[in-house]
């Protein structure tokens, strides 16, 4: 490659998205047009999946489990993002099939998808910021139904606005694995949020351990497969999992819309009572009553203030 193609290249990334900083809130917003220009499969404009099997060899891959590049018996892919809003944005597409979430793929394979995060946190975390979220149904901002998360690289001039953890509130109420604590934090701005949080501390994500992962997976499985059962099959969710040493993994359902109040002022409302939460997820989670779930706990706080 010549030093002329690769400036070209370099300029047109760039010139993709832009980092824009309000000098008076300090407020960080990054303006990206391109992203519009994205396929999306709730309007129409992706007929057939980017992300199933037989579509391989279309685009150079940043790493796979399974297989050599161009074969189809992949287990999971990570390609360039095609729409970036950052210098380095990746797809991790967590399986071939086209339908399966982390409440219904073998453990084996969410502790795979686990390990790819922990593989390119570790092959990005010297440029940067690496945020890793996963987004699930057309409310929770999912594109393409094929079930994948995203991995941007933040360049550190950036101030993201993510809170640390504060397990202050909630000596009490929480449960507890193995490795790791479930609560929801007095402060949640969300009904039902969830956060997951290694005992081991401050450390980045990349130093996650097999074991921790195995837990993780589990966790992730039987948090999603109740709030499925509560808030209705194939709810819209998020998680990210926060960039920082002493992170965690912020489990949100996206049941609530935001209104004009939140939108304005950046104050949350929450309708669900945090404590309401945990103690649904302390009585379920180790052997969920799927019955009582449909019919006592199903979620009565209204979807938006």
């Amino acid at each position: 490659m010549t030093i002329a193609l690769f400036l070209e290249i370099v300029v047109n990334i760039y010139m993709e998205f832009k980092f824009i900083e309000n000098e008076v809130s300090k407020k960080w917003i990054i303006s990206s047009p391109r992203r519009a220009k994205r396929p999306d499969v709730a309007k129409g404009t992706e007929p057939v999946c980017p992300f199933c099997v037989g579509t391989e060899g279309r685009e150079k891959e940043a790493y796979r489990a399974g297989g050599k590049e161009g074969d189809t018996n992949w287990l999971i892919r990570v390609l360039p993002n095609k729409f970036p809003f950052a210098p380095i944005h990746e797809i991790v597409i967590h399986s071939p099939d086209h339908h399966k979430s982390f409440d219904e793929l073998p453990l084996s394979q969410s502790e795979l998808i686990l390990k790819t995060y922990r593989q390119r946190f570790q092959t990005h975390q010297d440029k940067g910021m690496v945020y890793i979220f996963h987004n699930h149904g057309e409310e929770g901002g999912e594109s393409l139904p094929h079930p994948h998360s995203q991995l941007v690289v933040i360049p550190d001039f950036v101030k993201l606005d993510i809170a640390p953890v504060d397990f202050s509130d909630k000596k009490e109420d929480f449960h507890e694995t193995e490795h790791f604590i479930i609560f929801s934090p007095l402060s949640s701005e969300w009904p039902d949020e969830v956060w997951v949080m290694p005992k081991q501390k401050d450390r980045f994500y990349s130093r996650i351990t097999d074991g921790e992962i195995t837990d993780l997976a589990k966790i992730l499985y039987r948090l999603i497969q109740i709030f499925d059962l509560r808030h209705g099959h194939e709810f819209p969710f998020n998680f990210y999992i926060s960039p920082f040493k002493g992170w965690y993994l912020r489990l949100i359902p996206r049941i609530k819309t935001l209104g004009g109040f939140e939108i304005g002022t950046n104050v949350s409302v929450n309708t669900q009572d945090p404590k309401e939460t945990i103690v649904f997820i302390k009585e379920h989670f180790e052997s969920p009553d799927e019955e009582k779930i449909r019919e006592e706990y199903q979620a009565k706080y209204h979807k938006a203030v």
